[in-house]
């Protein structure tokens, strides 16, 4: 990966330009939740634009589900800071966020007494879901657990995560997997890696560590010294971003107590943008728009969205400078080598349920999942071509079926 402060302003441009078009397709286009987020952006980024190799992207998502916050957001924040520096990160949060949260504002507005849920579109849409993270199981397999020890790894993360499924379990996975690499892969040769180029000085990665820090502990009591709706608001959105550990489902039971007990909503209307984020692409955390707006209009959902998402953003970026000198330490990358496969065991955990169970429901499904997960590995057909197919597709199942 080049070095982003290196690069002439009109190639900066020019990268910015080009994070801007891919993240707002992938915002456009991502469906089926967190997991399968990562594997849409696995496709996009790293099998089609090799913005970043298999390893890093690995090391990447791992560092993102250490932290609390959506973690195929972070990986996206993650990937737009290394290919252009902050306002890369900032342009591909807000492509890849910006049309779920566009969606759910008009949900609120306009569209509250609709149930898309259950569409036809919606559904052939999970289907590509299924063929999207196949693919990343694939490709991720072949190159992070190549032996019969991380292979072993892989199956017995997978079986955990589908066994004990907390808001804990991935956390406890990925650092039983560290230590049982550290043991294994102690003494094995570790190729070198590449360069990871952060563009970030320590010094600004510092002060967002230290503004997340402030915030989250100095909130709440600017809250109850000045009484303002608004800052009572931002530090609800604020502390549930900042508090979760385990995706985007997780962040449901936080800011219910946060905003139903104070009478900011009625558990109806919370239960409603609930369901209708499920029928937008995107990431789950921008339920907040939708919460937003039916508090406080517009301003509301700019709010909420900023507030529950901050979070995510101060603490990629506060970590990502240290990540590259971390992980090249030898221990480390002998521990990563477990992680990268317990990472992948996740992901196959994931590929089960919620995505297939909550997508293949008949024969048919199967079929087309497979037709599009073959359009994908072998007849190389472009992913936004195979998204309409899927969609075209449910569509006509749904006729079929009625």
């Amino acid at each position: 990966m080049k070095d982003p402060s290196n690069i002439t302003l009109p190639n900066k441009l020019k990268y910015l330009i080009e994070i801007a078009l891919v993240s707002t397709k992938l915002g456009l286009t991502s469906f089926g939740g967190p997991i399968a987020h990562l594997g849409y952006f696995h496709n996009e980024y790293i099998t089609r634009r090799k913005w970043m190799d298999e390893r890093s992207y690995a090391d990447l998502v791992t560092l993102c589900q250490f932290l609390p916050g959506p973690a195929s957001s972070q990986v996206g924040i993650g990937i737009g800071v290394m290919r252009a520096g902050l306002l890369g990160g900032i342009i591909a949060w807000i492509g890849f966020t910006l049309p779920s949260v566009i969606a759910l504002i008009l949900f609120a507005l306009l569209l509250q007494s609709v149930d898309l849920t259950n569409a036809g579109w919606i559904h052939g849409l999970k289907l590509v879901a299924v063929a999207i993270v196949a693919q990343a199981i694939l490709s991720m397999g072949q190159k992070l657990a190549p032996d019969v020890s991380r292979a072993t790894i892989v199956v017995l993360s997978a079986s955990i995560a589908l066994l004990w499924q907390t808001s804990l379990s991935q956390v406890t996975i990925i650092i039983l997997a560290g230590f049982v690499g550290l043991l294994l892969f102690r003494n094995k040769v570790i190729p070198s890696l590449p360069d990871i180029t952060v563009p970030i000085k320590r010094y600004v990665a510092v002060a967002c560590l230290t503004i997340f820090i402030v915030l989250l502990l100095f909130l709440p009591i600017l809250r109850n010294v000045t009484g303002s709706h608004w800052v009572a608001m931002f530090d609800s959105f604020f502390r549930s971003g900042s508090l979760v550990f385990g995706g985007g489902h997780v962040v449901l039971p936080l800011l219910e107590r946060e905003l139903v007990p104070q009478g900011w909503l009625s558990q109806e209307d919370f239960l409603t943008g609930y369901g209708a984020t499920q029928a937008v692409p995107g990431p789950l955390f921008t339920f907040a728009a939708y919460l937003g707006t039916r508090m406080n209009g517009s301003l509301g959902a700019i709010i909420a969205t900023v507030g529950i998402f901050l979070p995510s953003f101060l603490l990629v970026v506060g970590t990502l400078p240290f990540w590259d000198s971390i992980r090249r330490k030898p221990k480390v990358q002998s521990a990563l080598m477990g992680v990268n496969a317990a990472v992948v065991g996740i992901l196959v955990a994931a590929f089960y349920d919620p995505i297939w169970t909550s997508s293949i429901h008949a024969p048919i499904d199967f079929v087309l999942a497979t037709i599009l997960f073959m359009m994908l590995v072998y007849w190389k057909t472009p992913p936004w071509l195979v998204v309409i197919t899927g969609a075209l597709s449910g569509v006509i199942i749904q006729l079929c079926t009625s």
